[in-house]
């Protein structure tokens, strides 16, 4: 159970715009969604496609994919059972989310490793193939958003793409169509990140409160399920209580 209190630092914290009650309402219906027992999925929610990169690391042109997909398995030391229930879990997430909210895109990625090697990576996602990691460097922090929000724990709501970049804003494009962007911090109890999720619209100022208040209420209920990930052997519950 996350706090109110919770909710309401996240929504201020983050500079939404989205309506406290909103953003209840859709943890309720997450948390929800969490609990339900999953079907087996129909795909293989280990690996998918991605764009071919450039050598300087830029996706390469949309219909162009690499020739083999990505492995997720490592993520997890293997394709065990638990893998495959978080990524099943992630996957009702993200489709369920994007039912309220229709976005172009939209995916979540889980923040590993550490130091120079430390990074984003796509555990699940709808939309047009994209890449899989995004290195949390400083250096790729100046021209990707999702790593400036996985460094530094602070969300951004982009109304209009092209403005943004004339402005001198950094922007990480596999898909010339987006116009709108919001991309959101998942933080533990103390503020560290432990992921993002980005969500992309080819129409500008498409990310109204409405829909911030499905985004912001997934990054609250992806807290836990991300801590379990990444800290098997703690006491993971990222929900607040008092």
């Amino acid at each position: 159970m996350i706090a109110v209190n919770q909710l309401a630092a996240y929504l201020r914290e983050q500079s939404l715009n989205a309506e406290l009650v909103d953003v209840q309402i859709a943890v309720m219906t997450l948390n929800a969604v969490l609990e339900v027992e999953k079907s087996p999925a129909s795909t293989d929610l280990f690996r998918y496609p991605v764009p071919l990169l450039g050598p300087d690391g830029s996706c390469s042109l949309i219909d162009e994919l690499a020739a083999e997909p990505y492995d997720l398995s490592w993520v997890f030391g293997g394709e065990t059972d638990e893998a495959r229930q978080w990524l099943r879990n992630f996957a009702a997430l993200v489709e369920s989310v994007n039912h309220k909210i229709a976005a172009d895109w939209l995916g979540i990625y889980l923040a590993v490793g550490i130091g120079a090697d430390r990074k984003l990576v796509k555990l699940a996602y709808t939309g047009l193939p994209s890449r899989a990691e995004f290195p949390l460097t400083e250096a790729f922090a100046e021209i990707s958003n999702n790593s400036r929000v996985g460094m530094t724990g602070w969300g951004v709501v982009i109304e209009d793409i092209v403005a943004w970049r004339e402005m001198g804003g950094g922007y990480y494009e596999c898909d010339p169509k987006v116009r709108s962007e919001v991309c959101l911090p998942i933080l533990d109890q103390e503020g560290r990140v432990l992921g993002i999720l980005d969500a992309e619209s080819s129409e500008t100022g498409y990310f109204t409160p409405e829909r911030q208040a499905w985004l912001a209420a997934m990054a609250l209920v992806l807290a836990t399920p991300f801590a379990a990930v990444l800290f098997p052997d703690q006491d993971t519950d990222a929900s607040d209580e008092g």
